[in-house]
C-alpha cells in the first residue's frame, strides 16, 4: 500500500480534546515532526480531521 509523509505545522494547544487525541493517535509528540504512515482509509480520515494542523508531504 502507498505511504504518505505528514508533518505537524501547528500546535494542538487550544484545540479540542478530540483533535489532540487524533494527533496522539497519529503518533505526533512534538511540533515539526514528520511521520510516515500507510495511506489507509482510517489514517486518511484522521489526517482530514486535523488537516488545519498538518501538511502532507508527497
Amino acid at each position: 500500500m502507498a505511504t504518505i509523509k505528514i508533518k505537524q505545522i501547528k500546535s494542538g494547544i487550544g484545540q479540542t480534546v478530540r483533535q489532540k487525541r487524533t494527533l496522539q493517535a497519529l503518533g505526533f509528540i512534538k511540533m515539526h515532526q514528520t511521520i510516515e504512515k500507510e495511506a489507509t482509509p482510517q489514517i486518511m480520515g484522521m489526517v482530514n480531521k486535523v488537516a488545519h494542523l498538518l501538511t502532507v508531504i508527497k
